[in-house]
């Protein structure tokens, strides 16, 4: 199933869903995460809730992106409380560029295995622990919070003292945290992490500010 959030015209958010058919909207619901708050505190799925809530009329999503009515496929009542994060060196073509950005010499001429390089490889060594094991932490970068979050299909914005800005096609995990703390996975979307890949390569330490940017993830 497959899950989306529009304005229609009156302003008001309307979550939709489709499951190989047409669009429809989802009864009672006013947004993507007051869905899935009321599923974490009531021990039901999501697909679960959605089936026990109905499906009302149908919607065009096509008409309504080109209208730019589309929204992210979650948002915060609260922005300050939505989190853009991401892991890097989770595969190999992104461990050997970090690498060879990072490249040391020791004394005698030989090539040392830089920091990324060594944490690819505590990934691959121990990023799937066993079940009840404590795996090897990842890299970890923040973006920004909600404000920082772009409609689909709306424009994306650089700071003027960018030096770049590069389109990276990534997954996102969508998750809420549930009144105990407890993580719950609503799903996963397509984005656009979009970054300074230049600042990147200026010192491995501008790394955290090339990634506070706007991205972009949905729509579905």
């Amino acid at each position: 199933m497959l899950i989306s959030q529009i304005l229609d015209d009156a302003e008001t958010i309307r979550v939709v869903a489709r499951n190989g058919g047409k669009t429809r909207i989802i009864n009672g619901a006013r947004s993507v995460y007051s869905l899935a708050m009321e599923a974490a505190r009531t021990g039901v799925g999501l697909v679960a809730l959605i089936e026990r809530k109905g499906l009302g009329e149908t919607v065009d999503l096509e008409a309504a992106y080109k209208k730019g009515r589309l929204l992210s496929p979650i948002n915060h009542p609260d922005p300050a409380h939505l989190h853009l994060t991401g892991t890097g060196l989770t595969h190999l073509g992104s461990a050997a560029t970090r690498d060879s950005m990072h490249k040391k010499l020791s004394a005698d001429g030989e090539e040392q295995l830089t920091d990324s390089m060594k944490m690819f490889r505590m990934g691959l060594e121990g990023g799937k622990p066993a079940n009840g094991q404590i795996g090897v932490q990842p890299e970890w970068f923040y973006k920004g919070n909600g404000t920082m979050a772009v409609a689909p299909g709306a424009a994306l914005l650089s700071p003027a003292f960018a030096k770049d800005a590069g389109e990276e096609p990534e997954v996102a995990g969508i998750y809420v945290i549930g009144d105990d703390g407890a993580p719950f996975r609503v799903g996963f979307t397509l984005s656009n992490e979009f970054s300074d890949h230049v600042t990147e390569r200026v010192n491995y330490l501008f790394l955290a500010h090339s990634k506070l940017r706007n991205a972009s993830f949905g729509p579905e």
